[in-house]
């Protein structure tokens, strides 16, 4: 029997959230599934991303409340076995518009950052928190990437343990590491960080460049992507001196060549759910040096190698760790530092047996 699956997307940006569909939707065992995706708005650059045998209807709507009438009528068209949705304030949407009535589709949504970010996010907090309490057990499996997020929807939000699932985000280690070695980033001999995420409050990078200016001359900083933030950051590189050793290079297609050319990738993040840039750079050999509270990298650093990953507080603790970085001369990519249960195989095996296990 194949099962038809189908993705829904607000738009193919370039978040991790939509990357980690992408890729689950790519890595579906085509003898037992048929995958479709569902996009509200199709720009975006992860849309050269997907697989061509992959189905992609767009409902062109650029707001999701919009598109609520459409999203419910398609799904209802097409019917099918499971609907997969992600994002927390758009896995309401989904849940919400679609699965009254649809007693024969099953739904999961993938919880892509911790709730409590979701209720601040939203201008009446109590608004989200009733709608986690009230719409989520209304799916049939809760995605998880990280034990803490399970805990918390559990714990704070009342959502049943039996419809609460960890999932690790996939990360295709092969592809990452070949297409590292293919550009890899001219370097000299300073030390080379890199960071990688949207420039938004959430990432951190305003504190980052702080503890970087304290850092000596030799050393050198790459951000990328994109994000509203990204003039002030450039005004405070500028501010604090240290313009001409702090590159915002914006959104590059090919950002695990800068991983594996950086003798450490850094995650200042105030929050996080899974940081797929830092499972990327460990993908890539290179080292993380992160704070603890970026999300679910305190469970990666725990199924690491020692050292894989340095959690540390900002500040002083955050400088000193990035002191002691030796820069390496580095011609390929490292050896993969990531653990085994993120790889692409490990996790779409275990999405498969999630998609066909048994109703609760």
């Amino acid at each position: 029997m194949t099962r038809d699956v189908v993705f829904i997307l607000p738009s193919f940006a370039g978040g991790g959230a939509e990357r980690v569909l992408v890729t689950l939707a790519n890595g579906l065992n085509r003898d037992a599934f048929r995958p479709q995706i569902l996009v509200l708005n199709p720009t975006g650059p992860l849309q050269g991303l997907i697989n061509p045998e992959i189905s992609v209807t767009s409902l062109e709507c650029s707001r999701v409340r919009d598109a609520l009438w459409a999203l419910r009528r398609t799904i209802r068209g097409l019917s099918p076995d499971c609907v997969v949705s992600t994002m927390g304030y758009f896995n309401f949407a989904v849940l919400a518009a679609c699965r009254p009535g649809m007693g024969r589709s099953r739904f999961f949504v993938r919880e892509a950052n911790e709730p409590d970010v979701t209720v601040n996010a939203i201008r009446v907090p109590m608004l989200a928190w009733t709608l986690y309490r009230f719409l989520y057990p209304w799916a049939d499996t809760v995605i998880c990437p990280s034990q803490r997020i399970h805990q918390e929807l559990g714990q704070r939000f009342g959502i049943p343990e039996d419809r609460l699932s960890i999932l690790h985000n996939p990360v295709d280690v092969e592809k990452i590491r070949e297409a590292a070695a293919r550009d890899m980033v001219r370097r000299d001999a300073s030390v080379r960080f890199v960071g990688s995420g949207r420039l938004t409050e959430q990432k951190g990078f305003d504190r980052l460049l702080d503890m970087f200016a304290a850092l000596p001359e030799n050393a050198r900083l790459v951000i990328l992507g994109e994000g509203p933030d990204k003039e002030a950051l450039l005004g405070q590189a500028a501010a604090l001196g240290v313009s001409e050793r702090v590159e915002l290079v914006g959104f590059r297609e090919n950002p695990w060549a800068y991983y594996a050319s950086a003798d450490a990738f850094l995650l200042p993040s105030r929050w996080e759910g899974m940081p797929n840039a830092a499972l990327e750079a460990l993908a890539c050999g290179t080292p993380v040096i992160a704070t603890p509270e970026a999300g679910g990298i305190a469970e990666v650093a725990a199924l690491s190698a020692p050292n894989a990953v340095r959690l540390v507080a900002t500040g002083d603790e955050f400088i000193e760790a990035m002191m002691r970085v030796d820069p390496i001369p580095i011609a390929a990519p490292r050896s993969s530092l990531l653990p085994e249960s993120f790889s692409l195989d490990a996790v779409n095996a275990a999405f498969d047996a999630l998609l066909t296990q048994p109703r609760k």
